[in-house]
């Protein structure tokens, strides 16, 4: 938007497509008005494939497929937050460096071994990308304004969203590594590390107890006095 109202022509245009009718209902409750997934696109389209919470589970087929098409043709292609679980999904990250946001990124890489994880801000690998999401979109589309209209329009736009600096692909998602866990018990830092390195198959409160070394009721304990919610609701969370 600010590309085009800065440029003397719009240069850039959205449409919001979907598989799974003419309304998709966002995280926030916001209701999104889709039209018909397009067999064809234009040779300067690019697809961004958004996803939120329980998109790492969709597996409708048609979808899959066109992605794979669309990439065959030789189509721009962005995974953005978990978004990304579809197109590795489809096979198109296989070997190739991507990411998601943090807390998706190990049941990511439990579920997709062959694909090659980082945890920074966005990835480009040829026509194929993926975005960690939240602020991070912000710096792969200045990326790809910068690619096709310059420098001097990309300083423009970060002036008047106040975004300084622009960051590069490779800027880390989190500053403070583990939410600051550092200041935690072993054990408690132990739970938080066994819990996301298990997302995608979590393990039940009794085991991790067992691989910290602690009785389930003193973890429960000692997990909620330090992490302020119980131990179970942090589980849900990383899901």
């Amino acid at each position: 938007r600010i590309a085009n109202y800065l440029a003397p022509h719009p240069l850039y245009s959205v449409d919001f497509r979907s598989f799974d009718g003419r309304v998709v209902t966002s995280s926030n409750e916001l209701d999104v008005q889709c039209d018909p997934v397009s067999e064809k696109l234009g040779r300067k389209d690019v697809v961004l494939v958004f996803g939120s919470w329980g998109s790492e589970h969709y597996q409708n087929p048609k979808a899959l497929s066109w992605l794979r098409l669309q990439a065959r043709l030789g189509a721009r292609i962005c995974g953005v937050e978990i978004g990304a679980f579809l197109l590795a999904r489809s096979g198109l990250l296989s070997q190739k460096e991507a990411t998601t946001h943090w807390s998706y990124l190990p049941g990511f890489l439990e579920q997709f071994p062959d694909i090659k994880g980082v945890e920074q801000i966005f990835t480009v690998a040829g026509n194929l990308m993926t975005c960690s999401g939240g602020t991070g979109g912000i710096d792969l589309m200045l990326h790809l304004i910068g690619q096709q209209h310059g420098a001097s329009l990309v300083s423009e736009i970060s002036d008047l969203m106040m975004h300084h600096p622009v960051r590069p692909a490779e800027t880390p998602q989190r500053k403070t590594y583990g939410r600051g866990t550092e200041t935690f018990s072993p054990a408690v830092r132990a739970a938080v590390d066994l819990i996301e390195s298990h997302i995608s198959e979590p393990l039940s409160v009794p085991e991790v107890s067992r691989r910290v070394g602690l009785s389930q009721r003193h973890l429960v304990r000692q997990f909620g006095k330090e992490m302020g919610c119980s131990i179970v609701q942090f589980g849900l969370l990383m899901r």
